[in-house]
C-alpha cells in the first residue's frame, strides 16, 4: 500500500487541527522513518452507550488518516472500562459489569461506523491481552511508573491534597492504556487534550517494552450546548450522533453565539474556504449570528443524516419557529380521560417521565396548549385541560409536541 508522504494536505490539515503533537515534528519523522502505512490508535471505554459531537472531533481526524491510506486500529476498552479512567474525575468511578460494557460497546461500534470505515479498520478488545496477564506481568507493568509521576497528574494531585481516597487500581489505568499501544504496536495515538497524561504514558510503556514510542496527537475538546462544560452525556449538554434530525438541528440552534467558531471548525465538516468568510462576517457584524447558526445546524445535520435531510430539518425549523407554524407530524397520544390535570396529562402522553418532571415543566412555564392561533401557557400543575372531541395539541419546551386524544 502506498503512503502519502509530506507535503500531504490531509496530514497538514490534521497537524493544524491538533492542539498539540508530541514530540514536535514527530509525525513527519515517523512517516519518513517507517515508509509504510502508520498504525493509528484510538481507544474508547464504553462507559456510556452513545457517541456525540465531542467524540466525533477525534473520530473525523481518525477518518482523515484512513483516507490518507493509514491503518486505523480501534481499541474497545472492555477491560479498562471495568476500572474506569479517572481523567477529569474527582472521585473513583464505580466499576461496570461485563454485560453493560458489551452492550455499550456494540452501540459504540454501530455509531463509529457512521464516521470510520470499519471494514478497513482493525477492532480489538483490550481484554484480549489484559485478561491474559499474570500477576507477575502486572507487577512488571506497574514498575514502569512511579507514585510521584501519578501524583503529578492534576486530578490525582487535587484529591491527594484534600485527603480524598485514591484507590491503587486507578494508578493502573494509564499503564494499561499504555500497554494497549504495546499490544497493537501503535505508531500514532489520538485523543482529546484531557487524555495527555495517558497518551504520554503510552510512549513510556512502549519504550520500556522495546518499541519505538508512538506519536501523540491531541485534539480540542468541544464544549456542550451549555457553552461552559465539555460535552458530556452525564451533564445533559450533548448533541448525539444518532439524534433525530430536527432534534439535532434544534440543539445546534440552542448553543451560545460564543461557540459558533469552535462548532464551525470542529463539528460542521465544512471546508475552511467556506468557514473563513462566515466567521469574518460574524466579527464584522455583517452576518447575523442566527443566520450563521442556521447554516451550521444544517451542515451538522447534513453530515450525519444527508444533505436532503439537512434541508428538511431547516425547513421544519423555519416553519415552527420563524413562521410560528406547528410541525406536520405531531404524534397522537391517547389519554384515559376527557379532562385531566396538566401534570397528569403530560405523564399520560409520555411528554414527561414522571409526575415530578411534569410539575417542574409546568412551573418553568415550558408547557403550552394549542387550540387557536395563540398558544396558551399552562400556569398550574392542577389546571384541568379539556381534551375535547378534536383533541388538543400539547407543546413541551421548543421541540416536543403531542396531540392528546380521549378514547372513550
Amino acid at each position: 500500500m502506498s503512503v502519502q508522504l509530506p507535503p500531504n494536505p490531509i496530514l497538514a490539515e490534521l497537524t493544524q487541527l491538533a492542539v498539540e503533537t508530541l514530540p514536535q515534528g514527530s509525525l513527519e519523522a515517523k512517516l519518513k522513518e517507517l515508509d509504510r502505512p502508520l498504525r493509528i490508535k484510538l481507544g474508547f471505554d464504553p462507559t456510556k452507550p452513545d457517541l456525540h459531537l465531542g467524540h466525533a472531533v477525534v473520530l473525523h481526524a481518525l477518518r482523515r488518516f484512513q483516507d490518507a491510506g493509514h491503518q486505523v486500529v480501534i481499541i474497545i476498552g472492555d477491560f479498562t472500562a471495568r476500572i474506569g479512567d479517572p481523567t477529569g474525575k474527582e472521585a473513583t468511578r464505580p466499576p461496570l459489569s461485563l454485560d453493560d460494557v458489551k452492550q455499550n460497546a456494540q452501540t459504540y461500534l454501530d455509531q463509529l461506523g457512521l464516521i470510520v470505515d470499519l471494514s478497513k479498520a482493525e477492532v480489538h478488545w483490550n481484554g484480549e491481552w489484559l485478561d491474559r496477564m499474570s500477576f507477575a506481568d502486572t507487577v512488571k507493568l506497574a514498575a514502569q511508573a512511579t507514585v510521584a509521576q501519578m501524583l503529578a497528574r492534576d486530578n490525582f494531585a487535587k484529591r491527594y491534597e484534600r485527603n480524598d481516597p485514591i484507590a491503587l487500581h486507578e494508578f493502573l489505568y494509564p499503564l494499561m492504556q499504555g500497554y494497549d499501544s504495546v499490544a497493537i504496536k501503535a505508531d500514532v495515538e489520538l485523543g482529546g487534550t484531557d487524555q495527555k497524561f495517558n497518551l504520554l504514558m503510552g510512549r513510556d510503556i512502549q519504550q520500556a517494552y522495546g518499541q519505538s514510542p508512538q506519536v501523540v496527537m491531541m485534539f480540542p475538546i468541544l464544549e456542550g450546548t451549555d457553552g461552559v462544560q465539555k460535552m458530556s452525556k452525564s451533564l445533559g449538554n450533548t448533541i448525539g450522533l444518532t439524534d433525530a434530525p430536527e432534534d439535532m438541528y434544534g440543539k445546534v440552534m440552542s448553543i451560545p453565539d460564543s461557540l459558533l467558531e469552535n462548532y464551525y471548525r470542529l463539528a460542521s465538516g465544512l471546508p475552511l474556504s467556506e468557514i473563513a468568510p462566515l466567521l469574518e462576517g460574524l466579527e464584522a457584524g455583517t452576518t447575523h449570528p442566527r443566520d450563521a447558526k442556521m447554516r451550521l445546524a444544517k451542515a451538522v445535520v447534513s453530515r450525519y443524516h444527508g444533505p436532503s435531510v439537512g434541508l428538511q430539518a431547516e425547513e421544519a425549523f423555519v416553519r415552527q419557529f420563524q413562521q410560528r407554524q406547528l410541525p406536520e407530524d405531531i404524534p397522537l397520544c391517547p389519554v384515559p380521560e376527557a379532562s385531566m390535570p396538566a401534570a397528569a396529562l403530560l405523564v399520560a402522553m409520555g411528554l414527561a417521565a414522571s409526575s415530578s418532571e411534569a410539575r417542574r415543566l409546568v412551573q418553568q412555564g415550558g408547557v403550552k396548549l394549542h387550540r387557536d392561533a395563540e398558544p396558551e401557557t399552562v400556569k398550574a400543575i392542577d389546571q384541568r385541560v379539556e381534551v375535547g372531541s378534536e383533541g388538543v395539541i400539547v407543546q413541551v419546551g421548543k421541540r416536543r409536541f403531542g396531540r392528546a386524544i380521549h378514547q372513550a
